[in-house]
Formats: C-alpha cells, structure tokens, sequence
C-alpha cells in the first residue's frame, strides 16, 4: 500500500493542474455546453479521460485513496464501491490501494441476486466507500447509496474525483441523506489554476475566465443569458 497524502488544498490544485493538462476540462465561453438538464455552461468536465493517462491515473489515485482516510479514517471502510458506469475503474482503483474489496452498483435491478443491484461480496453492514467520477448536484449518489443500504450495508461517506461546486445546496442534500462528500477538485480550484498559468499546455484568454468565474458564481442565471434553462427543476 502505498500513496500520497497531501493536504486538500494542495490535493486539488495538482489534480486540476493534471486535468487541465490532458485536456480533460474545457472553457467554450463563446459557444456554451447544454449539459443533459438543460443547462447552458461554459464549462465541461471529461472524467473518463484520465483513465488514459498513466501517470495521471495513478497520481490521481494516490491523492484519492489518501483523501478516503484522512477524511473518513484509516479503519473507517470496509468495502469500496463504484457507481455505474463511470465510477466503476476508479473504485476498482481505490480499492487496490486501500486494500479493500471492491463492488459495483447498478443504476437499476437487474431482476436477481443480492439488493438486484450491487455486483460483489460484502458481509451484512459493512461499511461501504461510494465512489463516483463526478457529482455536480448529488443526485445520482442518493440512488447508490440507497441500493447499498437496501442490500444491508452502511453508506456514509462519497468519494468524487470532481466535484462541481456550483450549486449551494448540493453539499447539505447529501448530508440530509447521511452522506458525507469528499472531492479532490473543483471547477474553483481549475479556475484558480487556469489564472496563473501554473499548468502545462493551453493557455486562456481572461474573456473566457471571466465567462467562466461568472458562471461559476451564478449558474442558473449565466444559464438564462446564453439560451439555458434558468433554474432549477
């Protein structure tokens, strides 16, 4: 077993200079993303990419594992388990590093077996790890989460590789549903980066950063200025 343990802020800032760097976060002031819900955004976020960059990968890992038990602690998780799709290699990942056993969560039941939903061994209220690529809102999490439990384990804590930080009440609906939530990096902290050039590969002009502090600072409302939906559902 063996990984990095850099303090949070410290953590945040080299993954997003990594991601930054692969090309895996994008700024398109000029034309917006419209994102799934419906939200226009200048901002976009590849999470599956860095699992093709070695290097990357596994620094990313490192710094998510030590993550994992300087927040939850060293005896705290007794499995880890990854949230359909996307989540699944990085919780096979974590859980090498950890020394745990690993499982998967489908988003639907799939019709048999234990829960209909998690793929894997776990003994009766083990304590689960939930690991996910992303979450902007936490919405996907709450589905996870209750699957574990319904198959008879603890759920209390999620772990993301990015973590939007947009939404201000992303962070207290998770807890509402007895989740704790753990990032290594956010769109602030990409941004922060961007601005002083601390980073390999392209460069950004301050129009487009300052599209993207706006939007960061007032989603819905830079949303509703560039032909996106203007609120929440």
């Amino acid at each position: 077993m063996s990984f990095a343990f850099p303090d949070p802020e410290t953590a945040a800032a080299l993954a997003a200079r990594m991601l930054l760097e692969i090309e895996a976060v994008n700024f398109r002031a000029d034309e917006p993303y419209i994102f799934t819900s419906g939200l226009a955004a200048p901002v976009y976020v590849d999470c599956r990419k860095p699992i093709s960059f070695p290097r990357v990968r596994s620094a990313l890992m490192d710094m998510a594992a030590g993550r994992a038990l300087s927040a939850g602690g060293f005896e705290k998780f007794d499995a880890v388990a990854g949230g359909e799709t996307a989540g699944i290699p990085w919780a096979a990942m974590i859980a090498e590093r950890l020394g745990l056993p690993m499982l998967y969560v489908r988003k639907k039941p799939k019709g048999f077996g234990r829960g209909a939903q998690i793929e894997g061994h776990f003994e009766e209220g083990a304590n689960v790890l939930l690991v996910e690529d992303l979450t902007t809102d936490g919405g996907s999490k709450f589905t996870f989460a209750n699957a574990l439990r319904t198959a008879g384990a603890q759920c209390t804590d999620t772990l993301v590789i990015f973590y939007y930080d947009i939404f201000p009440n992303a962070r207290a609906n998770l807890a509402a549903h007895g989740l704790a939530l753990h990032q290594l990096t956010t769109w602030r902290d990409v941004l922060a980066v961007a601005r002083t050039g601390d980073h390999l590969g392209r460069t950004f002009d301050a129009k487009t950063l300052d599209a993207v502090e706006a939007f960061l600072n007032d989603p819905y409302g830079w949303s509703a200025a560039h032909g996106g939906k203007a609120g929440p559902d």
